[in-house]
């Protein structure tokens, strides 16, 4: 029945949520096995190179319950694995389960995968349903998603923004954004492989890029700093955190600390594109762009942003200082904390 199908969905894409801290670059994957109008078993996947959810299902299964497994429905919001990769795939342990039937939201878009884990199924006589809930699960799974089929990371963009429009000065730090906001931003923080900024905001801000009001991973940092102008008594430098300095010359910055580098990227006519192959290459699958007006505004006139998270301070007024980014997309999402309005764009 298809509203059995979606019930049971929605409760893996639940599953699968909960390894969004720790699961990158593999997906988010949830699992549950039903049988007699029952979950007899459930998993996720919860560290990368780790066991699967499918895996983590089928071992959750009571021994009472096993002899179920034959007539049972795994529902799992992304293709099984059909590949040999840290873990054995995941089509194998389905078949020696001897389940007859898959339910998934979507194919997995890693060749290593895609169509691969269906094809397996049905030829060895599993029934395969594919589609239920589609687009949540690729919401879901957008970096992962964007990562496989753009060849390059999810960026999403953020800023701060007063009530008149002005996102900070150009001389000193400015805060607009309440603790409420600043709590919710380093969630998003944790929930990214790589933040980056340009060399402005990390002269004027001094920031540390980390996770502080919240209890999770902080992400890798980039900086973008083509002649090397940041200070390095600042705190990107001095901290044990990792650091890459995207710049044209990597020799202006020396011998540098332990989980610092200097990456050397041609700047003209844009970094933009070779920044995204190198964190390409280096599995990095999402960053956040916290960067000033001139590092934003790059990124949305080359066309690389996927999402947009605004922050608009009703109550502050700064009357003068660095106007906001032009951008150009539709709202998805709004929701007020105090007197904060956090605006979600995507692009037209």
């Amino acid at each position: 029945m298809p509203d059995r199908d979606t019930f049971y969905m929605k409760r893996c894409l639940r599953l699968a949520e909960v390894g969004r801290p720790t699961v990158s670059p593999n997906p988010m994957v949830g699992a549950v096995i039903v049988a007699r109008g029952r979950i007899i078993g459930e998993g996720m996947h919860l560290q990368a190179g780790g066991p699967h959810a499918e895996v983590n299902a089928l071992a959750s299964v009571k021994g009472s319950d096993r002899p179920l497994l034959a007539e049972a429905t795994l529902y799992v919001n992304l293709e099984p694995c059909h590949h040999q990769g840290k873990t054995p795939p995941c089509t194998l342990a389905i078949r020696e389960a001897g389940i007859k039937r898959v339910v998934i939201a979507g194919r997995d878009p890693n060749p290593l995968v895609s169509g691969k884990g269906v094809g397996f199924l049905r030829e060895i006589g599993v029934e395969v349903t594919e589609g239920i809930l589609h687009n949540s699960a690729e919401q879901l799974n957008a970096a992962f998603l964007t990562y496989h089929r753009k060849k390059r990371p999810y960026i999403i963009l953020k800023w701060a923004e007063s009530d008149d429009f002005i996102m900070g000065h150009r001389e000193r730090r400015v805060k607009i954004s309440n603790s409420k906001s600043d709590t919710l931003v380093h969630l998003w923080r944790s929930e990214v492989d790589a933040i980056l900024i340009g060399t402005n905001t990390a002269i004027i801000d001094n920031p540390s890029l980390t996770v502080r009001h919240i209890e999770a991973p902080s992400p890798h940092r980039i900086l973008l700093d083509k002649s090397g102008r940041v200070p390095k008594e600042y705190q990107l430098f001095v901290d044990e955190e990792p650091l890459t300095i995207i710049t044209e010359d990597a020799s202006r910055f020396g011998a540098l600390a332990s989980e610092k580098e200097a990456i050397a990227l041609p700047f003209e006519p844009s970094v933009i594109p070779p920044l995204l192959h190198w964190a390409y290459e280096e599995e990095i699958q999402s960053i956040l762009i916290e960067g000033g007006r001139k590092t934003l505004q790059s990124f949305i006139n080359s066309n690389y942003w996927d999402e947009a998270r605004i922050i608009h301070a009703v109550d502050v007024r700064l009357g003068k200082g660095l106007r906001v980014p032009k951008l150009k997309g539709r709202k998805v999402k709004e929701l007020l904390l105090n007197r904060n309005r956090i605006t979600f764009v995507k692009p037209l």
